[in-house]
């Protein structure tokens, strides 16, 4: 996906709050912050693709603030709220247990984002409102038959927190379809996304087989991921996409893979391209 006008004041809103989560040095913030405007009035033009601009943004507040991982406590705080809610959410699933419902909760989940949301967003009482919510896209029929189809599929992960959340689907596409599940997460810090030691502290090993995507980057950006990575996703019977960022990225590749797009769409953006209005739950299949 490309920039639009609108992603200049986002870029700009998360690029405080990631100055202000990386040091407190006022000095230091001026610094950097004068630094992103040199930054964004370079490389912010038309046709840029808009992860690979956000993920080239936040290396260098990274790097010039010499802190390597500024979202680390909100990445835990996200993990911390996804499962204080596991007992609501099991709750809910023992009434209904089928994989829309899994999906949607998973879905539910990819609101646990500090990039796209407000800091003093109220989490909890989002994620507990969006549960609820039906799919203003519901591929499900097609994600059902695909993973009855599939041998190998490949899971891409977004933030911290919900990957508490797509845990429990994990566990029921491994359960009820018996295929081999590779779990993608970042491998090096990026905003709150979830990386390879969250997945480990949740035991999602014991359900699939945890890879980095070669790259900290936000969502998938090809310029960045490893060659090995590419190679792994025209090689697999599908694909599920996570969150924005992964959305932003594939859109961006030649993939031969059907992909299994499963997120809340939390800017105009993207609910513009898509077509569905702002805070949407979609499950959507797009092949590329």
């Amino acid at each position: 996906m490309k920039v639009n006008y609108e992603c200049a004041s986002c870029m700009l809103r998360q690029s405080r709050e990631a100055i202000e989560f990386a040091t407190k040095d006022e000095e230091k913030r001026m610094d950097v912050t004068l630094k992103v405007l040199s930054f964004m009035n370079t490389y912010f033009k038309r046709n840029y693709q808009s992860n690979k601009l956000g993920t080239e943004l936040h290396h260098m507040i990274m790097k010039e603030t010499g802190n390597n991982d500024p979202y680390r406590l909100l990445r835990e705080e996200g993990n911390s709220l996804a499962l204080k809610l596991i007992p609501m959410i099991e709750n809910l699933l023992s009434k209904d247990n089928s994989l829309e419902n899994y999906v949607k909760i998973a879905v539910a989940g990819n609101v646990i984002d500090f990039g796209a949301l407000d800091q003093n967003t109220d989490m909890e009482s989002l994620i507990k409102k969006q549960i609820t919510r039906e799919f203003v896209i519901n591929d499900i029929d097609k994600f059902d038959n695909a993973l009855k189809n599939a041998d190998n599929i490949l899971y891409l992960t977004d933030n911290g927190g919900e990957i508490v959340f797509d845990k429990l689907l994990i566990q029921k596409i491994k359960e009820d379809y018996d295929v081999n599940i590779i779990l993608a997460l970042k491998e090096k810090p990026i905003l709150n996304d979830a990386l390879i030691s969250d997945a480990i502290n949740l035991k999602l090993d014991e359900y699939a087989e945890i890879i980095s995507t070669g790259a900290g980057s936000v969502g998938v950006v090809e310029d960045f991921v490893s060659s090995e990575f590419k190679e792994l996703m025209n090689n697999v019977d599908l694909i599920v996409s996570k969150g924005m960022g992964n959305y932003e990225g594939l859109t961006e590749m030649t993939v031969n893979t059907p992909i299994y797009f499963l997120l809340t769409t939390k800017c105009n953006v993207i609910s513009h391209e898509i077509g569905v209005p702002i805070k949407s739950p979609i499950l959507l299949e797009k092949c590329l």
